[in-house]
């Protein structure tokens, strides 16, 4: 547990690799990561539990699909646009804050949807829980990055963005049973106040010292006080983006991570409808099949970070031939359970043991970016990921996936939406490429190219 202090302590300064753990214990270290992974649960709950009351506003309000499924589609494209901004804005107001502050947001705006007399302002709401996700990922990812030593940050991250699937799944089995016993109101309500007081307790955790990214003096002010100081400024967006860019490992990620979440997102959203149809499940029972894939994928991010890391230790570039290797893999057996395979029990198995790697990008992707860009980004670094990914990623597997299937069934479209994980790989092995050279270059190490910009530390502002 983390021992909350209303005392306010000083920013922790991070080392050459951009952790700060050598200045914690163990212990708070986790409990930081306990109250996060928590947060985590309840942002992917309130973004869920919606699901279960479709019925019910569909009935009360008379709703078509379309616009229940607007419900869910505009959350994924609010967090899209705000990401960037939001990390940015972690990075220069602190994480810890901007934590606090996304977190009561999404989960006000739970409760708002609670109390929305009409669809508008549901639909508003909505978009207000999608605002305050956009930054919560990024500032986490960043923050538990300074307190875990780099050889564990996969590891850590992994288990981090694996609060997504666990969310999922609570979202879906609570809130059902919630919605039948108190109404879609009172359990909406209900489930924004544990979020809520999480949010408000974060602010006593311990952020780090920024260190400053500096850009380039202008011309006659390299010098100040007699040549003592050297003029420094904060960079500008554009440069902000173009040391985001710059690192072409950074570049592999964010493309095999979009893709391998391309088909995640595919067989989250579509699976349990193809058990109803091809299987003649009902819904419920149709839910809890496909609630095991998810709950594998859950356990499946977290060995797929550890093994990352693992890997790592004996050569760092394995940190991303491991997720190479399980895209391809999952791949492999997607492709033979749909593409090859009638319904029936050796096809489900085979979908839920690809549900272990499906996964696997969820962590290993965004903290490989983090490794190789300047430790004054990562919250930016980690928006630029959520952005990528829910705009190439999220929001697209769904909707193509329907496109594929009203032109050549569901099953066909499953099949062929899993190829995506091959492409997915590839990209992760050319980062496994550059990914040395990169993470040299951020670390300062003798065989490291020249990193174009300086680096300097100063307190949060």
């Amino acid at each position: 547990m983390v021992r909350l202090s209303w005392r306010r302590d000083p920013p922790l300064i991070l080392d050459t690799s951009g952790s700060a753990a050598h200045l914690v214990s163990r212990r708070y270290a986790w409990g930081v990561f306990a109250m996060a992974f928590a947060l985590a649960v309840t942002d992917y709950v309130d973004r869920q539990i919606i699901v279960s009351a479709f019925p019910y506003l569909k009935t009360e309000w008379g709703l078509s699909d379309t616009a229940l499924g607007a419900l869910m589609s505009v959350v994924s494209i609010v967090i899209a646009v705000a990401a960037l901004p939001t990390a940015r804005m972690a990075d220069r107001w602190g994480r810890v804050k901007t934590i606090s502050a996304m977190g009561c947001l999404w989960s006000l705006a739970t409760i708002a949807c609670a109390v929305s007399g009409n669809y508008a302002q549901l639909f508003a709401a909505r978009a207000l829980l999608g605002a305050g996700e956009a930054g919560y990922g990024a500032a986490g990812g960043a923050l538990l990055s300074s307190y875990f030593s780099q050889r564990l940050r996969a590891t850590v991250l992994s288990a981090f963005q694996a609060a997504g699937p666990l969310g999922a799944v609570l979202g879906v089995l609570l809130g059902g049973l919630a919605v039948v016993h108190w109404g879609w109101r009172i359990s909406l309500a209900l489930f924004g106040i544990p979020g809520l007081v999480l949010a408000l307790l974060f602010l006593r955790v311990r952020d780090y010292r920024t260190p400053v990214l500096a850009a380039k003096a202008p011309a006659g002010a390299e010098k100040r006080a007699g040549g003592t100081r050297t003029a420094t400024a904060r960079p500008g967006m554009w440069l902000t983006l173009g040391e985001l860019v710059r690192p072409r490992t950074a570049m592999a990620c964010y493309a095999g991570g979009a893709l391998n979440l391309m088909v995640l997102s595919t067989m989250y959203t579509w699976l349990p409808s193809y058990l109803g149809r091809a299987y003649g499940l009902a819904t419920d029972r149709a839910g809890m099949w496909a609630a095991m894939v998810i709950l594998a994928g859950f356990i499946g991010a977290i060995s797929s970070g550890y093994l990352a890391d693992r890997r790592a230790a004996v050569r760092p570039a394995h940190k991303l031939v491991v997720p190479s290797v399980l895209a391809a893999v999952t791949a492999v057996l997607l492709c033979t359970a749909l593409g090859a395979l009638a319904p029936g029990g050796l096809q489900f198995t085979l979908i839920l043991v690809a549900g272990f790697p499906l996964a696997t990008a969820l962590g290993t992707a965004p903290a490989a970016v983090i490794d190789v860009v300047h430790p004054s980004l990562r919250a930016t670094a980690g928006g630029m990921v959520v952005l990528v990914q829910n705009l190439l990623g999220l929001a697209v597997g769904p909707i193509l996936t329907g496109w594929l299937s009203d032109g050549f069934g569901l099953q066909t479209a499953l099949a062929v939406m899993s190829l995506f994980c091959v492409a997915a790989a590839a990209a992760f092995w050319l980062g496994s490429r550059t990914y040395d050279r990169d993470l040299a270059a951020v670390t300062g190490s003798a065989s490291a190219a020249t990193t174009p910009l300086t680096r300097e530390t100063e307190l949060n502002g």
